[in-house]
């Protein structure tokens, strides 16, 4: 089995409108953060309106404007989407002060209200709370009432589905959804709709590119919503790529993918990242193997066998999951990659 995974640099909306239609099974992302002043700049560079708008502080008009930049993306991505694609979305809201007055912006259901219109379904939402360890969390006028206000601890995990269910109809495609299923134990801990359990990444870039860092979420967020919400051989879009982290999942998940970067500086660390993922991938989903397996001794309930790799499983749904291994990394062409993976099963004693 191969994958083929693509990168390109440029605007986010021109690119997805040039892949073919009906070509993605699922957009991965973490968009730019409207309203968080680490973005300013480089909203203002794809609509100077925004610049204008933050000195004069009109808010709402600015977040607004961020946001139709966003809509433009959203818009792409939809007409490329195959019916019963699943849309992810990882995004917080933002509280600014702006001409002495302080407010939340409300950007997850901004999205939200975007992608209602394009026809998507709305599924519960995940709440990733990333903890503050701060001593002086409180914000405001501290002790005193009712001035003072709550601390954000979380981002929202935005799900969406383009219509309907989606359909398996032939042999060969029920086949290898079973192939692509997950742990009893991951459905448990997946499906929770608070995510505590994953650590936030920043990143310092060198040079002097439209950011001054990245904002990227860890590999295991876009890990699990690859494997939640497609299956092996699917296309996984992120038209956000930034440090490539989408696109790393889909490497090690055996998925295909496509992701969009506006800004090539980001090219070297990518594919500095990508010169380690069969390591990094490989240690990744033997460890998810590991884990079952301590699970699976400590607990007689699973009385169920895995036909791949010969352990225990709690569910009929398991027994031919298979963890895929990548045995190879290819660059083919400029900003082009192929993975091959192997043949054998992993086994673990």
């Amino acid at each position: 089995m191969k994958t083929t995974h693509r990168i390109v640099y440029g605007d986010s909306a021109r690119a997805l409108r040039e892949l073919p239609r009906n070509s993605i099974d699922l957009v991965v992302t973490s968009p730019p953060y409207p309203m968080i002043e680490m973005w300013d700049d480089l909203f203002a560079q794809l609509d100077p309106r925004v610049a204008r708008l933050l000195s004069s502080s009109e808010g709402d008009l600015a977040h607004e404007a961020m946001h139709h930049t966003l809509d433009k993306v959203w818009k792409s991505a939809d007409s490329r989407m195959k019916k019963g694609g699943a849309m992810c979305v990882n995004i917080g809201d933002a509280t600014r002060t702006l001409g002495g007055s302080f407010r939340v912006y409300a950007n997850h259901s901004r999205v939200s209200r975007t992608l209602f219109g394009l026809g998507y379904h709305a599924l519960p939402e995940i709440l990733w709370r990333k903890q503050s360890n701060k001593p002086n969390k409180f914000m405001g006028s501290g002790m005193l009432p009712p001035g003072a206000y709550v601390t954000q601890e979380h981002e929202y995990i935005l799900l969406f589905r383009k219509g309907e269910k989606r359909e398996f109809a032939s042999a060969a495609e029920q086949v290898n959804r079973r192939r692509s299923a997950f742990f009893w134990e991951e459905r448990n801990r997946w499906f929770s709709d608070i995510w505590e359990d994953l650590k936030g990444e920043r990143q310092a870039m060198k040079g002097k590119g439209p950011r001054g860092r990245s904002a990227a979420y860890p590999f295991e967020l876009a890990y699990r919503l690859v494997s939640m919400f497609s299956v092996r051989g699917d296309t996984v879009v992120d038209p956000f790529s930034g440090t490539g982290v989408t696109m790393l999942a889909a490497m090690a998940s055996g998925r295909n993918s496509i992701c969009v970067e506006i800004d090539p500086e980001f090219r070297e660390l990518v594919e500095s990242s990508i010169s380690g993922v069969l390591k990094m991938a490989n240690e990744y989903n033997r460890e998810r193997l590991r884990k079952h397996m301590e699970l699976a001794r400590r607990n007689p309930a699973m009385k169920h066998v895995n036909d791949v790799h010969g352990f225990p499983v709690m569910t009929k749904q398991e027994k031919s999951l298979e963890v895929p291994m990548v045995r190879s990394v290819e660059k083919v062409a400029l900003d082009t990659f192929e993975v091959e993976y192997s043949d054998m099963p992993v086994r673990l004693d």
